[in-house]
C-alpha cells in the first residue's frame, strides 16, 4: 500500500488551541488573595433539631475596607504639605508613642512629607541605619503612623492609601 501524505494543516484547525493556549495564563489572574472583600455569610433558615447547635463563630475582616469613592485629583499626586505636618513632627511621633525610633539616633528628613488624601509619605535618613520610609495619616496635629521601615509596601497601604501615597510607598525608589 503506498504512503499517503499528510494533509494540510488549515486555519481552523488551529484557532481553538491557539485560542486555548493564549487564553490559559490568563485564567490564573484575579485580585491576590489579602486585597479580597470577605465573602458575606447568609444565615439560613434554622432547622428543628433536639439539641440547639451554637451559632457559627463571625469571623473579622482581615483586611480594611477598600473605598468606594473616585479617587480626587488631590489623592492622585503626593505634593509637598502646604499646611503640615512637618518633617520634625513625623520624627517626634516616631521617637514618642510609635516608639520606632530611640532617642539616641540621628534622623533627618530626606524627602517629605509629601502628602496627598489626609496621608503623608516621608523619607528619613537615620545614622547608622538604611534610610527609613514612613506612611503616616490624619491631621497633621493628629498623625498616625500606618508604617515605618524600608519597605512599607504593606496590605494597608495597597488596599486603602490614595494613590500618590501607594504609588510613592510600592513604585519608587526611597529617597529619590
Amino acid at each position: 500500500m503506498p504512503p499517503t501524505a499528510p494533509r494540510p494543516v488549515t486555519l481552523r484547525r488551529l484557532t481553538v488551541p491557539v485560542v486555548l493556549l493564549a487564553l490559559l495564563p490568563l485564567a490564573a489572574c484575579g485580585t491576590p488573595p489579602e486585597l479580597r472583600q470577605p465573602t458575606r455569610q447568609t444565615a439560613a433558615a434554622p432547622t428543628p433539631t433536639a439539641t440547639p447547635s451554637p451559632p457559627p463563630p463571625t469571623v473579622a475582616p482581615t483586611t480594611p475596607a477598600v473605598p468606594t469613592l473616585s479617587p480626587t485629583a488631590s489623592d492622585l499626586v503626593a505634593v509637598p504639605c502646604r499646611s503640615g505636618p512637618s518633617g520634625d513632627r513625623v520624627i517626634a511621633l516616631l521617637r514618642g508613642s510609635a516608639g520606632v525610633l530611640p532617642r539616641t539616633v540621628r534622623a533627618e528628613v530626606r524627602t517629605g512629607p509629601l502628602c496627598a488624601g489626609g496621608w503623608q509619605y516621608t523619607v528619613l535618613d537615620v545614622t547608622g541605619h538604611e534610610q527609613l520610609q514612613v506612611v503616616t495619616r490624619g491631621r497633621p496635629t493628629a498623625l498616625k503612623l500606618v508604617t515605618a521601615g524600608t519597605d512599607v509596601c504593606g496590605v494597608e497601604v495597597r488596599a486603602v492609601a490614595p494613590p500618590g501615597i501607594r504609588t510613592l510607598a510600592c513604585d519608587a525608589v526611597p529617597g529619590a
